[in-house]
């Protein structure tokens, strides 16, 4: 009956109107409230003092090195766990590898607390940031690397989400991973998306916080009320016959990682108080990269997040004055607030993600030499309706709509297939809603095309 009177509200909307992502919902505006800066301040300050967590470090010692960063994540981890009733499992994957900029063969360990889906575990929403540091020299394993910013705020951005999102219930599994090695050549991304792969989870997004602290730019420059999303156009896993398709009908910004952005633009506009997304058309910034990488790679949808401007004389830096200009990356480069408020739109997104039903799956479109475009669509159960939506092609967001039913097809009349692009979104009994999905593969969160990480 429930469900019947959802879809009855839904079927008196404009057939063509601008239909916005539901109402607000009561658990993702309390999970956003419950963010803390004030603890995030303290694990940075922890973090920090552990003296440098470059992945070649010592990892005996109690008090120095990434042995001791990765043992006090963990039990961070089991402490949030315990206070939440034990939802958490924590989980450590590692592998021994070698890199140019390490010593030798070397154990990259991940530090992962898994808070696990009611009745869809298999389908997994995980947050990232890299716990590891560097210096000027990135094979220098010795020196004082305190990686305030990058990327003890991603790390601190995780562990907060994992202690503000563990006392909630999701339909979806929630992973909270820490990662090592980033600095080395992203090697904690590929330990984290060779372990997803080995566990056989259905990766629905994976956002990557790496730099989502600082709010004063090279010369000066303050942006306290952006974030950038970097998505990437076309899928790393994309065949040459897909490839072929995508050329001739279109979706090179429309790949799962690019509408995974345009959703967590959506949930800022709607749950978050001046404070905007930027999204970026490029898989990172100019010829560098995260760890969001290695999970595009295995076939994942991923994004990076990273703060609207960056201020490089506290990026891989020794500590030192030079000029007048004060270098390395301490804990008084971190504006706590701007963290607070970019670890919202993580947790925000990742409480929205996991309560909506699974994104469409078997998107079509047909409509050639017609006037009419009929979408098509897979069925799937805890969808309660669908939404067909459609923008022009140079539109960057989706702008118009129409609510469909469960039937997997809807019918546009006047709405010429060769004008627009198009895309359709599930939505659960109580309103959630998944991304959009584009047609075909170069759309399609299923990970079937990517071959193994390895």
């Amino acid at each position: 009956m429930r469900t019947a009177l959802f879809l009855a509200a839904l079927t008196f909307a404009l057939p063509a109107a601008a239909q916005p992502l539901g109402g607000e919902h009561s658990v993702l505006k309390n999970a956003a409230a419950a963010v803390s800066a004030a603890r995030q301040k303290a694990t940075i300050e922890t973090l920090v003092s552990f003296g440098t967590r470059h992945a070649g470090s010592d990892t005996r010692s109690p008090t120095r090195g990434i042995g001791a960063a990765r043992r006090w994540i963990a039990s961070e981890f089991a402490l949030m766990s315990k206070d939440c009733g034990g939802r958490l499992r924590i989980e450590t994957p590692s592998e021994v590898m070698t890199a140019e900029r390490l010593a030798g063969p070397t154990e990259i360990q991940d530090v992962l607390a898994i808070l696990p889906g009611t009745s869809d575990p298999n389908r997994v929403i995980v947050i990232s940031g890299h716990y590891d540091t560097r210096v000027t020299d990135a094979k220098n394993f010795t020196s004082d690397a305190p990686g305030a910013n990058d990327d003890g705020s991603g790390t601190a951005a995780v562990m907060e989400a994992a202690r503000v999102l563990c006392h909630h219930s999701f339909p979806a599994t929630l992973v909270f991973a820490a990662l090592a090695g980033e600095e080395e050549g992203l090697l904690g991304g590929k330990v984290l998306a060779n372990y997803a792969v080995k566990q056989g989870w259905n990766v629905e997004a994976n956002l990557n916080n790496d730099i989502v602290g600082n709010t004063e730019g090279i010369g000066g420059a303050r942006d306290n009320t952006h974030v950038r999303i970097f998505s990437e156009g076309t899928r790393s896993t994309e065949t040459p016959e897909q490839a072929d398709r995508r050329r001739y009908n279109g979706g090179e910004v429309d790949s799962p990682s690019r509408n995974l952005a345009r959703y967590m633009d959506r949930l800022a506009d709607q749950y978050l108080t001046n404070f905007d997304v930027v999204m970026v058309y490029r898989t990172d910034r100019y010829s560098r990269g995260g760890d969001q990488v290695e999970m595009l790679k295995a076939g994942f949808p991923a994004v990076r997040v990273t703060e609207a401007v960056e201020n490089y004389t506290r990026q891989h830096q020794d500590l030192r004055t030079e000029n007048g200009i004060r270098y390395g990356d301490v804990v008084e480069g971190v504006d706590f607030a701007y963290l607070a408020q970019v670890t919202r739109l993580n947790v925000v997104t990742m409480a929205a993600l996991a309560s909506a039903p699974a994104p469409p799956t078997g998107v079509d479109i047909k409509g050639a030499v017609s006037a009419d475009t009929t979408v098509s669509w897979k069925p799937a159960k805890y969808a309660a309706a669908y939404r067909v939506w459609w923008r022009a092609t140079t539109d960057p967001v989706w702008k118009y709509s129409r609510v469909a039913g469960v039937s997997g097809e809807l019918k546009l009349p006047n709405v010429n297939i060769d004008d627009w692009f198009f895309g359709v979104s599930a939505i659960g009994a109580d309103g959630h809603e998944s991304p959009v999905v584009f047609p075909g593969a170069a759309g399609t969160l299923e990970r079937g095309v990517a071959a193994p990480a390895k």
